[in-house]
């Protein structure tokens, strides 16, 4: 394929707000889990709450979209500078020219369960001031952001569990490639809320302490919450890119609702598929930022994957330990952290890893270090085994490594 440029790019997740709070975190090596302080979860784990989400105010004339959920996606909005990117692209291109494709898994859901909890004691009936379509509906974040930055292209919602928005990469590239829009805004958001945390206790995934990827004694995930935006055109001229597209690759399990294929069948074919559609040979890899949820079924089987397509040399790691599983926001918030790592100059390491599980069949990069990194993959597997990689190699523009202590 054609590589396509990402010429603007937002991240907020646990470790803060912004590219520079995601990597100089990421680069001390530093923990945003914390104790589950959410509202009325009462579940002993540790979660990946953003910082500053319940003082987010949305612009007036958008009030109506009020909710946990489209607060993130404003906070990305407005972070790393992205909301001017996107307004110069709205007027090069034509507001009709650029689409917005964002996933989610759970959307504001939180709102409905408020709603519910004040529903009528006596009708059931929910409360008059619940928005729905504003608020809950998976398509609400899409609305929320195409009304926000003034988009008329093609507006889509993406959403496929924990691939959800990296798949939305694949659709961007499909709609350039038809000559249906010159660029597209990509990304997601999800927020924390009962049922993903109810959820997942329910299914014993959840990691009382912060998830250990890749650790002997991982005992499962803990849930995040974040959102982030990536503008990608066209070959941008003499327009700096951030970082390119090279190539994606989708698979589909149809193996178990909620577990992956026992030996990473579709990640592989996932993986290859990046590899053929970028041209590229599995030795051009610098880095792998692996899916790597923490639970003890999906680490082993994602890693076998990445051994049989690159060997076990190829340093890979899981940063899911450091900002928690941010769920149908997984996929932008670590595309974020790839291209971090391409621009500046340092392979992110393995967050909270005590002792690596002598199973795991890779080279599993600790702690954060400088390194020169040319291509990197990016890993998105979900519920129902869809499955989804990234690759994405160097820019135009590059920054120094943090200034940070080395680890």
């Amino acid at each position: 394929m054609t590589p396509l440029a990402i010429t603007a790019l937002s991240t907020v997740n646990a470790l803060g707000i912004g590219l520079d709070a995601t990597a100089e975190g990421l680069w001390a090596n530093r923990i945003a889990l914390r104790p589950c302080d959410y509202e009325d979860a009462h579940i002993d784990t540790h979660i990946g709450r953003v910082p500053g989400v319940e003082d987010v105010t949305l612009p007036t004339a958008f009030a109506r979209f009020d909710c946990r959920n489209n607060r993130l996606a404003e906070m990305a909005v407005r972070a790393d500078g992205f909301e001017g990117a996107a307004q110069a692209a709205i007027r090069r291109y034509g507001a009709h020219r650029v689409a917005l494709i964002l996933g989610t898994s759970t959307s504001g859901v939180r709102a409905g369960e408020v709603a519910f909890a004040r529903r009528d004691p006596k009708t059931d009936a929910l409360p008059d001031d619940f928005r729905f379509h504003e608020t809950h509906d998976h398509h609400a974040l899409a609305w929320y952001v195409s009304e926000r930055l003034g988009i008329a292209g093609p507006t889509m919602t993406v959403s496929t569990a924990c691939s959800s928005s990296a798949k939305v990469f694949a659709d961007a590239h499909q709609l350039i490639e038809a000559g249906l829009v010159d660029a597209a805004i990509v990304g997601g958001a999800d927020s924390l809320c009962l049922m993903t945390l109810y959820g997942f206790k329910s299914l014993d995934l959840l990691d009382t302490g912060p998830a250990r990827p890749n650790d002997a004694d991982r005992r499962g995930i803990s849930i995040g919450e974040g959102a982030g935006l990536a503008l990608v055109e066209r070959e941008v001229g003499e327009r700096p890119a951030l970082a390119r597209l090279l190539g994606y690759g989708e698979s589909s399990d149809a193996h178990h609702m909620s577990a992956p294929h026992p030996t990473g069948l579709g990640a592989e074919l996932s993986m290859r598929a990046a590899l053929e559609r970028a041209g590229l040979d599995p030795g051009a890899v610098d880095y792998i930022n692996q899916h790597g949820t923490g639970s003890t079924q999906n680490d082993q089987s994602e890693t076998q994957a990445i051994a049989r397509v690159f060997g076990p040399q190829l340093r890979c790691s899981s940063t899911k330990g450091a900002t928690g599983h941010t769920l149908g926001a997984a996929g932008i918030i670590e595309t974020a952290i790839c291209i971090c790592a391409l621009t500046r100059g340092f392979r992110p390491g393995n967050s909270n890893l005590e002792t690596l599980d002598p199973e795991i069949p890779t080279t599993v990069q600790r702690a954060s270090e400088a390194a020169s990194i040319d291509v990197v993959l990016m890993n998105s597997f979900g519920f129902g085994g869809s499955n989804c990689s990234l690759l994405l190699g160097h820019g135009d523009a590059s920054v120094s490594v943090p200034e940070a202590r080395q680890p």
